[in-house]
């Protein structure tokens, strides 16, 4: 296993535990898009349009950088029509901090939040027109 795919090792009297970054990106955004005004994950620029990420594909709109103790996050986010971004933002860093300080022991010294575009559709179940 490569080195820098894992990022926080344990070792334990019946051996090692190891957390790898994609297990802290998929916590990271199940705990962002729990938060309300919250219409999905960014996978960045397609065709000039912002691709809406889906649950299975949660992990390609975060980054994440690890130290042995410590992690910093960044997410990119579409933001629901009509929400106010900065409140929106904040229960995002909140929810992202404890969720993934909580399920791997790690510090999270920051949590950057990107929003990427905002979704203009009637509910989550319609098809997302995102600008």
């Amino acid at each position: 296993m490569d080195p820098k795919e894992i990022i926080r090792e344990e070792r334990t009297g019946l051996g090692s535990i190891r957390i790898s970054d994609e297990v802290v990106k998929v916590i990271a955004g199940l705990a962002a898009i729990e938060i309300k005004g919250v219409a999905g994950m960014s996978g960045g620029l397609v065709g000039g349009i912002v691709e809406m990420l889906g649950r299975k594909n949660l992990a390609k709109g975060i980054k994440v950088e690890v130290g042995e103790k410590e992690a910093a996050v960044d997410l990119f986010v579409i933001m629901e029509y009509g929400v106010r971004i900065p409140d929106v933002a904040a229960q995002i860093q909140e929810s992202v901090k404890n969720a993934v300080e909580k399920m791997t022991g790690l510090v999270v010294v920051e949590v950057n939040i990107n929003v990427q575009g905002v979704s203009f559709a009637e509910s989550r179940d319609d098809e997302h027109r995102v600008r």
